[in-house]
């Protein structure tokens, strides 16, 4: 298969600019939440005062003509109408067209489906798609991004503040015959779900996956990303959390997505107890607070409560004696986190030199000071919406708090301590990535002259005290030295190995001809041996190292928890 994502390829393009969107949609969303009138967010309608009579909600549409008679037989109203209209249009304006872009991206989304089906696009099927692994990715975010959008939606817009800003602006925009207007699409999508409301909390029997129906994509589509996301890594970051205790962490991205999509395939919730009890072991094995999107926290005790499989699944994670375990060992871990933390930032530890020869270990450590921090700045926080009611919910949170024995102080002050790391140690990694080539040709071309010393040397031509003259070490020397000059930076796998097996010959050479009785020779050969070494580990700092770092110490989980 030719590049999924390139700018010949439409099927990639085309899915790549949707999940582009998706992004854009949200972002706009979540910018216009802080915006909503104060007006179209009351309870009852009659709390508006004077603008009672000329908002409503959905009830409008049926009742159209009456309603817009009552208006226009008052002169007050319609002064009061044509002012809110002045004051209000544009507004309304940006929010309608962000609800429909909401829409609209749902329908592009299933338009896309359709074309893979269709053989729209040559040689390329849903399952082909999934199979690729930018392809993969793309495809799990174009429908989480959408079922985020859904749940934002809800959290943020209230459902009857929705109804009444798309009926006004329906009413004010000029839009009643237009030909392309979409607010019947719109208005199916966004109508408030009864009996879901967050002032006081109610979630209704088939609340959100009938929310989620609405828009009609295909079940077995999502069974199909669905069962990738079980089986695979698709963001591989495996590659960064390497260790067996760090499993969650490495799929916590896959798992926010998998939480949302399974409300797009609830028989999975309801009934399929094998399958949730292998996503649960692989996704959710020590957690059960994870981040949606953001910031935003869901709590699964709450969440999956109304569904059978999904809550049997999850009592393996919320067996008591294993949590207080785990609050035990995150308690002693911040404690043991926040002593190691404050000597590396003692001025003169973390430098070049240091780096270089434990850059694996304190890339360990740093995973270690996030993974401790996410846990606990999630599961000991005040609980989101509708978990705040839950009985279970306060109990495991008690347990949390009580277990861990959690101190804010000590967890602000780890992150500040390892926020600071972080910057010096990526400070330094930068530098050397920058400096990199330079530096190990600089060391090569040092290891040669030094080596071409040392068989001038052993040629008997230079005044050194007691070195006999010896042809054999001399022409060895030149040989490596030669090795050494041959070296290709581009080529590291072939140079790290021959680098390698150069050192040995030095150390082999060493012994076997007895050069350490020479304090001379001896300190060429070490000061050699330490030129090769840094070689080697200048090329163990990557690129790679640097994306390693930014991805472990991604804090948007607490873009939100920060504040409190």
């Amino acid at each position: 298969m030719s590049d999924f994502l390139a700018t010949n390829n439409p099927c990639g393009q085309n899915l790549l600019q949707l999940v582009a969107t998706g992004n854009a949609i949200i972002a706009e969303l979540l910018r216009l939440a802080d915006f909503i009138p104060p007006l179209f967010k009351v309870l009852n309608i009659r709390d508006a005062g004077k603008y009672a009579d000329i908002i409503f909600d959905f009830s409008y549409f049926s009742k159209q003509e009456y309603y817009d008679d009552l208006i226009n037989n008052r002169a007050d109203l319609q002064d009061l109408d044509d002012e809110f209209r002045e004051n209000n249009l544009t507004l309304l304006t940006r929010f309608y067209q962000a609800f429909e872009s909401v829409q609209k991206y749902g329908i592009e989304f299933n338009r896309y489906i359709e074309d893979l089906t269709n053989g729209t696009y040559l040689q390329q099927t849903v399952e082909s798609v999934i199979a690729n692994e930018a392809g993969k990715q793309l495809m799990t975010e174009a429908v989480y991004l959408f079922g985020v959008m859904l749940i934002i939606l809800d959290l943020k817009y209230d459902g009857a503040a929705r109804e009444r800003m798309i009926v006004s602006y329906f009413r004010y925009s000029g839009k009643r015959n237009a030909l392309d207007s979409n607010i019947d699409e719109v208005g199916k999508l966004l109508a408030r779900n009864d009996g879901f409301s967050l002032q006081p909390y109610k979630r209704p029997v088939g609340y959100p996956e009938n929310y989620f129906r609405r828009i009609g994509f295909r079940e077995d589509v999502i069974g199909i990303i669905i069962g990738r996301l079980r089986s695979d890594d698709i963001y591989n970051q495996k590659k960064a959390y390497t260790e067996l205790e760090h499993q969650t962490a490495a799929y916590a991205t896959q798992a926010s997505m998998l939480y949302v999509l399974l409300y797009f395939y609830p028989d999975v919730l309801h009934n399929k107890q094998a399958v949730m009890r292998e996503i649960v072991d692989k996704h959710f094995a020590d957690n059960w607070v994870i981040n949606l999107y953001m910031g935003m926290t869901v709590n699964l005790i709450d969440a999956w409560e109304p569904y059978k499989a999904a809550k049997a699944a999850l009592n393996n994670t919320l067996d008591i004696q294993a949590v207080k375990s785990r609050c035990q060992m995150i308690h002693d871990h911040i404690s043991k986190l926040n002593k190691q933390v404050e000597q590396y930032l003692i001025e003169g530890v973390l430098i070049e030199e240091y780096v270089l020869k434990h850059i694996s270990t304190l890339l360990k450590f740093m995973k270690e000071c996030n993974i401790c921090l996410k846990w606990i700045i999630l599961h000991a926080s005040e609980l989101p919406i509708g978990a705040d009611i839950n009985k279970r919910c306060k109990q495991m949170l008690q347990i949390v708090t009580n277990e861990s024995q959690y101190d804010p102080s000590q967890v602000f002050k780890l992150l500040l301590n390892t926020a600071q790391f972080e910057f010096n140690l990526k400070e330094i990694v930068s530098l050397l990535l920058v400096e990199k080539h330079d530096r190990w040709i600089a060391n090569r071309k040092e290891a040669v002259e030094r080596l071409i010393e040392l068989a001038d040397v052993f040629s008997g031509t230079m005044p050194l005290t007691r070195v006999e003259k010896n042809d054999n070490l001399q022409s060895w020397f030149r040989t490596m030295a030669k090795r050494i000059e041959s070296l290709d930076f581009e080529d590291w796998t072939s140079a790290g190995r021959q680098t390698n097996q150069i050192m040995t010959a030095l150390d082999e050479v060493q012994q076997f001809h007895e050069l350490d009785t020479n304090m001379q020779v001896k300190q060429f050969l070490n000061d050699n041996k330490r030129l090769l070494s840094t070689m080697i580990l200048l090329n163990n700092v990557q690129e790679s190292t640097i994306s390693i770092m930014d991805l472990v110490a991604d804090l948007s989980y607490a873009w939100i928890i920060i504040d409190r």
